[in-house]
């Protein structure tokens, strides 16, 4: 075990309870900046004083993994509950049943085919194949043909994005989910759920250890991270070209407004409902209790949720999908690289979108490999 030592965590999400919780109980002290009020990152949640309702205050997380080494080490800081995950959407002024399955199929082209019929069917609408599709229109018109495509993703895509589908990579429609069956869960991992007490109570009870110094609203400088890396190691996980004062320019992101409000019941009879229809301004209304379907609410409290290009005083949400060719994604991966005794880690700081489980796993395996005397600069994942 190591003694003596002291390492530099910045940020308080995921990335960085996992890190210091595991770094600590290897004898490692670790200092947490967290710039925010608060602890959890954009999972962190709180419960609504109106209502009583959990509320995921930046949008909702929830949790799905088939490694059991992560899920293994989240139930020591939390319960889970059996929440499945299930969306509708909006399209066409009918509701439908999301990701794309049999019911969704049949119900579009109002027919009972059974797969291999829905498969053949499918067949003759899809784009010809080719080797590698250039963007994610193309990708769309190869899995799923026109119709389909144009009702459920086009509008919705553009709206997340801000951008055309011509000018988004196809990797991003790879992410979702295509069926031949009447399987409507929107993830299919063996587990799956969310934390019973909720995201910030778990991360709290990561951080509960003697070793660990949390300091909110403790925003740091580039000046002051420099300082950090020369005295410890510094672990980043706050969006990799602010930790170079943007020198180059911003990397864009995506962020996200909320618009609020109560209703008595059941508003919409669902956690979430995705619009695909791109002259209704908001992706998604979330009524939040659905996600704990085992408690029991009079009122309800619901959030349409709208997205727009991130501006330098937003919070940065999902990362605007490039290639590791971009020039100045290129220029931050760089400088990143020639940056000693600093180690880049979590969604913001590699520029990727993670799930959460990803962004566990790669905190548990570098401060494994850390504690072992190993200093990454960036996950193995990075590549």
């Amino acid at each position: 075990m190591k003694t003596n030592q002291h390492v530099t965590v910045v940020g308080a999400g995921l990335a960085g309870c996992t890190l210091a919780r595991i770094l600590a109980e290897s004898g490692i002290a670790v200092t947490v900046h967290e710039s925010r009020e608060h602890i959890g990152g954009n999972c962190h949640d709180s419960r609504c004083r109106q209502t009583g309702v959990m509320i995921h205050r930046y949008g909702p997380h929830i949790f799905h993994t088939d490694r059991p080494e992560v899920y293994a080490f989240l139930e020591r800081f939390t319960q889970f509950t059996d929440y499945r995950h299930r969306v509708r959407t909006v399209a066409n002024g009918q509701v439908w049943p999301l990701p794309v399955n049999m019911l969704t199929l049949n119900q579009f082209w109002g027919t009972a085919l059974s797969p291999q019929q829905a498969r053949e069917r499918l067949d003759t609408l899809r784009a010809p194949t080719q080797e590698a599709p250039e963007h994610l229109e193309a990708q769309a018109l190869q899995l799923m043909g026109v119709d389909l495509y144009q009702l459920f993703f086009k509008g919705y895509t553009q709206k997340q994005w801000g951008r055309a589908a011509t000018s988004l990579p196809a990797s991003i429609l790879r992410r979702l989910p295509f069926r031949f069956n009447y399987d409507d869960r929107y993830f299919q991992q063996a587990r799956q759920g969310i934390p019973d007490k909720g995201y910030t109570q778990m991360a709290l009870r990561m951080l509960e250890h003697p070793l660990i110094t949390l300091r909110l609203n403790s925003p740091v400088t580039p000046l002051q991270m420099q300082d950090a890396g020369r005295k410890s190691h510094l672990f980043w996980t706050g969006p990799l070209d602010s930790f170079f004062d943007y020198e180059a320019g911003r990397l864009p992101y995506r962020t996200l407004d909320f618009e609020e409000f109560t209703a008595q019941g059941d508003f919409q009879g669902c956690a979430v409902m995705n619009y695909s229809d791109e002259d209704v301004p908001w992706t998604r209304i979330t009524e939040h209790k659905h996600f704990m379907p085992d408690e029991h609410h009079e009122q309800t409290v619901c959030w349409r949720e709208f997205s727009r290009e991130a501006q330098p005083e937003d919070i940065p949400y999902y990362p605007v999908q490039q290639t590791l060719d971009d020039p100045l994604l290129k220029h931050y991966l760089k400088r990143a690289e020639e940056t000693e005794n600093v180690t880049f880690i979590g969604r913001l700081a590699t520029f990727r979108y993670q799930d959460m489980d990803a962004v566990i796993w790669d905190a548990m395996q570098v401060a494994q490999r850390f504690i072992a005397g190993e200093k990454l600069t960036f996950p193995d994942s990075r590549a």
